[in-house]
């Protein structure tokens, strides 16, 4: 009986998340390069459509990497992390809503698997699949940037270009973080300029 509770291995899912600057994809490579080092097997996956830094790692504004396969929907991942122990995905955000069943199979096969992205778009509004990922983790962690306006924890990314799409991919030539309080929403943004005029 008990040789059968040793063997058994229970999966679950991990999500980091925060806004832009925060550390999301540096604590997703140290939670893998760990489990590397303790030669677990470790798959790591990018959508294609982030192909800011490179195309064959998940790299984070500190400019550390890790290699990665990149995928063009969150089907493939399934295939290409059979053999893994544990699945670490980057850039959560920019995947379609069916990343979330594709994480609770993985779990379900016993993998530990480690999700990162944003929670909030630029609109300060929910950034799916994160907050029903956020709703199945078991474990979630949050990180915050410092605001480039005052210095306190950032939890805001804010677009300094007046694109409307909700996924526009860039780094810092484009976003920042921001507080509470220094965070301007765009419709906020909009009004005051009519104001102005």
């Amino acid at each position: 009986m008990m040789m059968d509770v040793l063997h058994k291995h229970s999966g679950w899912i991990e999500v980091i998340c925060g806004s832009m600057f925060s550390g999301k994809t540096e604590e997703l490579i140290r939670r893998l390069r760990r489990a590397q080092i303790a030669r677990q097997r470790v798959a790591i996956f990018k959508p294609e459509v982030d192909n800011r830094y490179s195309e064959k790692e998940i790299v984070s504004h500190s400019d550390q990497k890790l290699a990665s396969k990149a995928v063009r929907n969150s089907k493939q991942i399934i295939n290409n992390a059979l053999e893994a122990q544990v699945v670490g995905i980057d850039e959560a955000q920019f995947f379609d809503p069916g990343l979330v069943d594709v994480c609770k199979t993985l779990a379900n096969m016993g993998k530990r698997v480690i999700v990162a992205g944003l929670d909030m778009d630029y609109r300060g509004e929910p950034f799916e699949p994160i907050p029903k990922l956020l709703a199945i983790a078991e474990y979630i962690t949050k990180t915050h940037a410092i605001c480039v306006v005052c210095g306190n924890p950032a939890n805001y990314t804010q677009r300094n270009t007046k694109d409307t799409a909700q996924v526009v991919i860039g780094a810092a030539d484009i976003y920042d973080a921001r507080c509470r309080n220094c965070f301007v929403p765009p419709e906020k943004e909009t009004k005051q300029e009519n104001k102005n005029k």
